[in-house]
């Protein structure tokens, strides 16, 4: 097989501007989902059953349904109802854009509630009676002792997350968005060169994904600085 490089080459500007459109999305997404997490992950912790389901209603539907339904469901499913054609929100749910961008974050939301869920679940009671004893508010408690300490049990995971989150972003092109993958296609369509145009895309991913370790490894070993054990000379 002879691998035309130039076409790689060539096209290479219009993939690059196609990644930066992934980064955007994902960007966001994780932001504002993982703002929106906190308060959910909170309340699935609750004794109360109506506060702890509203939630896990939720996260049961994202995870429990692909990313691709959830876009189809979304993007087309919306517009099929006359309410949401005649209200204000309709000038943004009937663009890609938004759309994806909604979805995005609402399914990383869900993963991320669980993620926190569990985290805050396995901060030791200790802790959380020490703060108690000290005469600390439920609102403190939640500052300054189990949100830092769920946080830091939680990163492994929440790394993974990101990850799935930006491969994921490719599903984002099947809603004519001009993604990196989106991109990728509409170059093929021109070039008739799936191979070395799927090549560089990939190349891409992996290049983003690596900087996104290295620079998740870094941000984690400063969070964690204070668990490293110093070893004797």
């Amino acid at each position: 097989m002879n691998w035309n490089w130039s076409v790689i080459f060539d096209n290479l500007p219009q993939l690059l501007e196609g990644s930066l459109l992934t980064l955007e999305l994902v960007f966001a997404s994780v932001l504002v989902g993982g703002i929106c997490s906190i308060p959910l992950a909170i309340m699935r912790t609750s004794d109360n059953w109506l506060v702890r389901g509203m939630p896990l209603a939720y996260t049961f539907f994202f995870r429990g349904t692909p990313l691709l339904v959830q876009l189809f469901l979304f993007y087309y499913g919306l517009a099929q109802f006359e309410a949401v054609r005649e209200s204000i929100l309709w000038p943004y749910l009937r663009e890609a854009y938004w759309c994806a961008l909604i979805v995005f974050t609402l399914n990383t939301c869900a993963y991320t509630t669980e993620i926190l869920r569990g985290a805050i679940q396995a901060v030791p009671q200790g802790e959380i009676e020490a703060g108690k004893a000290i005469g600390m508010s439920r609102f403190n408690l939640y500052r300054r002792i189990i949100m830092p300490l769920a946080y830091r049990i939680g990163l492994p995971a929440y790394s993974n997350e990101i990850i799935l989150m930006l491969k994921g972003s490719a599903l984002a092109s099947t809603i004519t968005l001009l993604d990196l993958t989106g991109m990728a296609r509409t170059v093929i369509a021109r070039t008739y060169m799936p191979i070395e145009i799927f090549f560089a895309a990939g190349c891409i991913y992996l290049l983003l994904t690596f900087i996104f370790v290295q620079c998740y490894r870094l941000f984690e070993q400063r969070l964690l600085r204070h668990q490293r054990i110093s070893r004797p000379a």
